[in-house]
């Protein structure tokens, strides 16, 4: 994946935006691990690009977990709830 790729609403895969101190972090990479889908995985603690495009996105807040899918849609701090209805309907 290029950096372009990283920054944009429109990533050719799932890109998770997050800090490794965050319990909801935590707990999204925990669920994309337990049903085996692949995320790239921005950390936005050492990434200053990715920390500007997680505030860009979400009003001037740096707020994580945010996850930009392929199909254009973000999700913000979602619940595993949240996430597995995501993928029930892909």
């Amino acid at each position: 994946m290029t950096a372009n790729d990283l920054y944009t609403l429109r990533p050719n895969q799932i890109v998770m935006y997050l800090v490794d101190w965050c319990p909801d972090c935590k707990r999204a990479k925990f669920f994309f691990q337990s049903n085996n889908i692949p995320v790239v995985e921005v950390d936005v603690d050492h990434d200053e690009q990715g920390a500007s495009f997680v505030r860009e996105v979400n009003s001037g807040n740096r707020t994580v977990p945010t996850i930009i899918f392929p199909d254009g849609s973000i999700m913000t701090e979602p619940s595993n709830d949240d996430l597995a209805d995501k993928f029930s309907k892909s």
